[in-house]
């Protein structure tokens, strides 16, 4: 018998033509990165606010009429309206739309600051405020928007705008403006203050 040993030694295992990948993870990693801050800096910049302003008609002139016209105190209210929004001189406000609830107060109220801007308003009916509301969101995202409609039209935008109601005396106050910011993403919030 042909008496074979076996030797223990091993040999070094040749050279591999394959390299690892030690820098595979911090490319990735970059990548994502890169990716991740491309991706937010286009949401940043898409995002927008669209800011409404919701104002009651003036006060109405004393009578039994059931669309009565605007009082001498509301006339004077509804100038100082069109000289907050309709002033081309330094901090005035550009608006995008003007929407107007369909009665003779609300239409009285625009009318200086129609005359100032030369724009027609977007005349709706009471019953559809909710729907203009959403409507006006859709056509002028990221705009300026004035609203005026009378009590229920006025709570009902500011709910379907804000969540939120205003408080039963104010939102018959003729001399409230309400501001709702509505942000692309979040929530909306809700301001008033008197003019």
């Amino acid at each position: 018998m042909v008496n074979a040993t076996y030797d223990c030694r091993m040999e070094p295992p040749g050279i591999t033509r394959h390299r690892r990948p030690f820098l595979v993870p911090l490319y990735l990693s970059v990548l994502a990165a890169a990716v991740f801050f491309a991706l937010g800096w286009a949401f940043y910049n898409a995002a927008t606010t669209t800011v409404v302003f919701l104002v009651r008609p003036v006060e109405k002139a004393p009578g039994a009429i059931d669309d009565p016209p605007v009082s001498p105190e509301g006339e004077a209210r509804a100038e100082r309206l069109a000289h907050m929004f309709g002033d081309d001189k330094g901090g005035a406000v550009r608006l995008d739309g003007i929407y107007e609830s369909d009665d003779r107060r609300a239409e009285q109220t625009a009318a200086p600051l129609i005359e100032r801007l030369h724009r027609a308003p977007i005349v709706f009916h009471a019953a559809e405020a909710r729907a203009i509301a959403a409507r006006a969101l859709h056509e002028h995202a990221g705009g300026t928007l004035l609203v005026i409609a009378s009590g229920p039209a006025l709570s009902q935008m500011v709910r379907e705008l804000a969540g939120d109601v205003p408080a039963a005396g104010a939102a018959d106050d003729a001399d409230v403006i309400y501001v709702v910011s509505i942000p692309s993403v979040g929530r909306a919030h809700l301001a008033g203050f008197r003019f």
